[in-house]
């Protein structure tokens, strides 16, 4: 049995090449509302709020807080189990929105729910992928 040991790559649309873009110059970007003016991640092409296609970008602080984590130790798919172990964790981000990502740069034992944690960059092919690390104090 051969395992295909690429690891996925986003999938890029038109409504979220901003969002990219900004990735490969270290910024995180969320989309805001023009009519209602709903911070919105992730990115969409209307608006969940008022379902308005006037969409445009704001940057982030990169500035969150930890609202929810897990940790993988084992029984990963093959392709990465090379990463073990990781975390997967909701942030709050300083405007208010909630996003998926990975703590990196951390012992998982030191993770804890409400850690202040700020944006750094990975890059996975062409993609510079979003995740988070302990703030600097």
């Amino acid at each position: 049995m051969n395992f295909d040991m690429t690891k996925p790559i986003p999938d890029m649309q038109p409504w979220s090449a901003g969002f990219w873009e900004g990735t490969r110059e270290g910024k995180l970007l969320i989309q805001t509302c023009g009519d209602c003016g709903s911070k919105i991640f992730y990115p969409r092409k209307y608006c969940p709020e008022c379902w308005s296609g006037n969409l445009g970008w704001m940057q982030a602080s990169g500035n969150a807080k930890i609202f929810s984590f897990s940790t993988a130790y084992s029984m990963v798919e093959p392709k990465f189990m090379d990463e073990l172990p990781y975390t997967v964790a909701y942030v709050d981000l300083d405007e208010g929105i909630r996003m998926m990502t990975r703590i990196v740069e951390c012992d998982p034992a030191d993770i804890k729910i409400g850690m202040e944690v700020e944006v750094t960059f990975f890059q996975r092919g062409d993609f510079y992928l979003p995740y988070f690390r302990p703030a600097k104090k």
